[in-house]
């Protein structure tokens, strides 16, 4: 899967960074992490699992069944692991590159402002 990563897959690949989940978990991980910005719906989450499980990205990791219902665990792959460092890296430069210039233009308006006065 090439980055940039869009940002659901991010916040999935996220939450299984720490332990396996199943569906429901995951849901409500991604919206925990986003701050209720990303919410997934059960279809939608698991369309994006059976593509991350195709690329490699995402293992299943074990099934049990809980009230009559089966339960499928994700787990991040070894290469799921290497795309998120990779896509976590790709954003850390771009939010590095981005403060640089935000403290450029604090201090050049700052200064015009200073010698306007």
């Amino acid at each position: 899967m090439d980055t940039p990563l869009r940002e659901p897959t991010y916040l999935i690949l996220t939450a299984l960074a720490g332990e396996p989940m199943h569906g429901y978990g995951l849901i409500g991980e991604v919206a925990a992490l986003s701050d209720g910005r990303v919410s997934l719906r059960p279809g939608t989450l698991y369309g994006a699992l059976d593509r991350l499980v195709d690329a490699g990205l995402v293992e299943v990791d074990r099934e049990e069944v809980v009230d009559g219902r089966l339960r499928r665990y994700y787990r991040l792959s070894p290469d799921g692991s290497g795309t998120l460092a990779a896509e976590t890296e790709r954003m850390r430069r771009n939010v590095e590159a981005a403060t640089t210039r935000l403290r450029q233009r604090a201090g050049t308006t700052t200064r015009l402002a200073g010698g306007l006065a």
